[in-house]
């Protein structure tokens, strides 16, 4: 099976303001969303899956208003590392550290065992 890798940087991109500009649309088209599928259709994002990792390098242990909407059931790898030297080796132990999660997406270790 081939896995697809999809790498997003963003740059001078504000969350709040992507979530604010969603609504005037919605507004604007005069319509309510019931889901999420509906609200997530107005963002700058909709063509591009939720992130499964968010990698937050240079100490920092926050988000950064990076993503608000869509990182709900992201897995957040947080590294002393610094942008300019995340290098391949930073990005395999991101990768493993991923890799050893249990993704649960808002439930329970024993929901997810229960399936």
């Amino acid at each position: 099976m081939e896995k697809i890798v999809i790498l997003n940087i963003a740059l001078n991109y504000d969350g709040r303001d992507e979530i604010l500009r969603a609504v005037e649309k919605i507004v604007k088209d005069g319509v309510a969303p019931k889901e999420e599928e509906g609200f997530k259709r107005y963002l700058d994002t909709r063509a591009i899956p939720d992130p499964d990792l968010l990698i937050r390098t240079g100490g920092e242990w926050r988000i950064s208003n990076f993503m608000l909407w869509q990182i709900v059931y992201t897995e957040i790898y947080f590294t002393d590392v610094l942008w300019p030297d995340f290098d391949g080796a930073a990005l395999d132990t991101a990768i493993a550290w991923f890799t050893s999660r249990q993704r649960r997406y808002g439930m329970t270790g024993e929901q997810i065992e229960g399936k």
